[in-house]
C-alpha cells in the first residue's frame, strides 16, 4: 500500500485547486534532461503488473514512460501557480494561474518550449452529455438466453446477444483481471448493494479524482456508477455484470458541470495512472468533439486518430499492452453524427450501440473515422440496458455509455482465458467473431460479437473455419485419462458423439441435448478398458457430420 501511494504521488501528485478558477494552461517541457528516474530502474514508477504486462507482450519501457522531471515541475510550483495534472506521456503539465506575469516567467524557462491555455471562463450553460433513465419496475425477466451459472436477471439480454454467458460458464468471470474505469463521478459506489461482492471480495483496487486530484468522493455524479454496474453488479435474479469476479480501479477524468479541453488532459492522467499500476482494461464511456468554450472544439477532420490529445493518449495507452475500450458517442440522430474522441484511434475498440433486437440504435454515433477507417468496431446493447442506480434499484439506460462496459466486460473474459494474446489480438478475434464481419459500416462497424466464435478463434481455430456449420477442437491429443471436447454448432439440436476404432467398432457413443445454442464443452473420462491406439472421433447432428482423429495413450 505504501508503494501505491508513492506512485501516484510521483506520477500524478498535484495540489487541490478551486473549481470556479478562471485560467488553467498546458505547459509543454523541451526535455527529461537529468531526471532522478531511469529505464533501467522501472519498478520506481511502475508497478510489478505494469512491467509483467511490459515482458509479456515484449513492449520495452522508454523515455516515454519516464514521469516528467520534478525539478521542472518544482521550479514552476515555486513560482506561484497550482500544479493540476502530469503527463508524462507527453511531457508536461497542466496549471492553473490567474497572473500573467508569472505566465511570462514560465514561458522564459529554457526547459518550457510552449504555453497555451485549456481552460476559459466557463459559459453559463454547459453542454449535458448524460442520458435519461427509465425504472424497470413492473417489467419481465422472462428470457430465452441459455444460462446454467448465473441468474442474470434484467441484464439476461445483453449478455446473452453476446453469448457472454457462454465464457461464464467456463469458468471465466474476469478472475484476475484490471479493468480501469475513466469516468465522471461514482456516486455511492461504496454503500450500492450492487457492489459488495466487490468490496468484499477486495475487488475495488483503488480509487483517484484528477479533476480534484485526491480520492475519489462517492458524492459525485453516478454515470460511472452505473457503467461499473454493467460489469462489476452481482445480484443474482437482478443483474449480474459481463465482468463480476474482475478487478477495478475508479477513476475520475470528466467534470460534469462543464466541458473545457483540460478533460482531455485529466483523462491521459487518468490513463497513465492505469498503465502504471498494471490495469489490462480501459473502459471509458467519455467522449469528446464540442466544449463550452467554441474555440476548443473539435472538427471531424480532428478525428483521423492523430490529432487530439485523447486520442494520442488511447494510441499511447494501447502500445503500453492495455485494452483500451471506448464509447463511440451519442450524437448519431443530430447535425453531428460522428463518433468523437478518442474514439477516431486506431489502437481503441469503439463500441456503438444496438436495441434488445439487434438493431441499430438511431443515437448512436456513426463513422468512419476522418481519414476513412471503421468506427464503431463493435455493437452492443446500449439501448435498454439493464443497470444499477445509485440505491441499487435495476433501471434502464440508454447510451453507448452502457453498450462500452457491456463489451469491456466480456473482453475481458475472453482475454483472461489466453493472456498470452496481445490487446490487439483480442480486439481481431472479436472483430472477426462479429455478425458484420464480412461487411463492416459506418453504423454497427464488424456488428455484435459472438464470444464462443471469439474463443474458438483465440484457441487457434482459422476464422473461415468458423463460419462453418460445426468446429471442433479436442485436447490433450494424444490423450491419457481424458478427452476434452469444444464443440460449436450453429444449431442446438442433439447430437451423437462416437469414438470409432479403425476396424469400425464402436467403442464409446452417447448422446447430447446442447445447453448452448453455439457451443458446448465435454469432458470424456470413460477410458479405463480403452486400448491405446488411433480413433475416429465423430460428431453426427441433424444437419452435419463432422470427424476428427484422436490418440489415445496409456500410462
Amino acid at each position: 500500500m505504501k508503494y501505491l501511494i508513492m506512485l501516484i504521488l510521483i506520477c500524478f501528485g498535484g495540489v487541490l485547486f478551486a473549481q470556479t478558477a478562471p485560467n488553467k494552461y498546458w505547459v509543454q517541457f523541451t526535455d527529461k534532461a537529468n531526471s532522478p528516474f531511469s529505464i533501467d530502474q522501472p519498478d520506481e514508477y511502475l508497478s510489478y503488473r505494469s512491467i509483467d504486462r511490459r515482458r509479456r507482450y515484449e513492449i520495452a519501457v522508454t523515455e516515454q514512460d519516464l514521469p516528467v522531471n520534478p525539478q521542472y515541475v518544482d521550479t514552476i510550483q515555486e513560482l506561484g501557480v497550482t500544479i493540476l495534472n502530469r503527463s508524462k506521456w507527453f511531457n508536461g503539465i497542466s496549471i492553473f494561474t490567474q497572473d500573467t506575469i508569472v505566465l511570462d516567467q514560465i514561458r522564459n524557462l529554457d526547459f518550457v518550449r510552449s504555453i497555451k491555455t485549456v481552460k476559459a471562463l466557463p459559459a453559463r450553460y454547459p453542454r449535458n452529455k448524460w442520458i435519461e433513465f427509465k425504472s424497470l419496475a413492473g417489467l419481465s425477466t422472462d428470457t430465452t438466453t441459455d444460462t446454467t451459472l448465473f441468474d442474470y436477471g434484467y441484464g439476461t439480454n445483453q449478455i446473452g446477444m453476446l453469448n457472454g454467458h457462454i465464457l461464464h460458464n467456463q469458468g471465466f468471470h474476469g478472475q484476475g483481471m484490471v479493468i480501469a474505469v475513466l469516468d465522471g463521478g461514482f456516486s455511492n459506489t461504496d454503500i450500492n448493494p450492487a457492489f459488495d461482492s466487490l468490496w468484499q471480495n477486495n475487488q475495488i483496487l483503488g480509487t483517484w479524482d484528477f479533476v480534484i486530484n485526491g480520492p475519489v468522493e462517492f458524492n459525485k455524479h453516478s454515470h460511472g456508477s452505473q457503467v461499473l454496474s454493467t460489469m462489476g453488479a452481482n445480484i443474482p435474479g437482478s443483474l449480474v455484470g459481463t465482468a463480476p469476479k474482475a478487478s477495478f480501479y475508479l477513476l475520475r477524468t470528466e467534470d460534469g458541470a462543464s466541458e473545457f479541453l483540460i478533460e482531455e488532459d485529466h483523462w491521459v492522467s487518468g490513463a497513465e495512472f492505469a498503465d502504471s499500476v498494471g490495469a489490462d482494461l480501459i473502459t471509458s464511456s467519455l467522449s469528446y468533439t464540442t466544449f463550452t468554450n467554441p474555440s476548443m472544439d473539435h472538427s471531424y477532420s480532428d478525428l483521423d486518430g492523430n490529432t487530439t490529445r485523447i486520442t494520442q493518449g488511447a494510441d499511447i495507452a494501447a502500445s503500453k499492452g492495455i485494452l483500451v475500450i471506448t464509447s463511440a458517442a451519442n450524437e448519431g440522430n443530430k447535425n453531428w453524427h460522428y463518433i468523437g474522441a478518442p474514439a477516431d484511434g486506431d489502437s481503441v475498440l469503439t463500441v456503438g450501440s444496438v436495441d434488445s433486437q439487434g438493431n441499430y440504435s438511431a443515437f448512436s454515433s456513426t463513422g468512419p473515422s476522418y481519414d476513412g477507417r471503421i468506427k464503431p468496431n463493435l455493437t452492443a446493447q446500449g439501448d435498454g440496458t439493464a443497470i444499477a442506480a445509485s440505491s441499487g434499484t435495476i433501471i434502464f439506460g440508454t447510451g453507448t455509455s452502457y453498450s462500452t462496459p457491456v463489451i469491456s466486460g466480456i473482453a475481458a473474459c475472453l482475454w483472461q482465458s489466453n493472456k498470452s494474446l496481445t490487446n490487439m489480438e483480442i480486439i481481431k478475434a472479436l472483430e472477426s467473431s462479429a455478425s458484420q464481419a464480412n461487411s463492416p459500416d459506418s453504423l454497427l462497424g464488424y456488428g455484435i460479437p459472438d464470444l464462443s466464435k471469439a474463443f474458438f478463434l483465440i484457441q487457434g481455430i482459422d476464422s473461415s473455419a468458423i463460419k462453418s456449420e460445426t468446429i471442433i477442437r479436442t485436447f490433450p491429443n494424444p490423450f491419457i485419462t481424458h478427452l476434452n471436447i469444444d464443440f460449436y454448432s450453429q444449431s442446438p439440436s442433439p447430437f451423437d458423439l462416437q469414438i470409432v476404432d479403425l476396424h469400425g467398432r464402436i467403442v464409446f457413443e452417447k448422446s447430447y441435448v446442447p445447453g448452448y445454442v453455439n457451443f458446448n464443452h465435454i469432458r470424456l473420462t470413460e477410458f479405463n478398458d480403452l486400448a491405446s491406439g488411433t480413433y475416429l472421433l465423430r460428431i453426427i447432428s441433424q444437419t452435419n457430420h463432422y470427424e476428427a482423429i484422436v490418440i489415445h495413450q496409456t500410462n
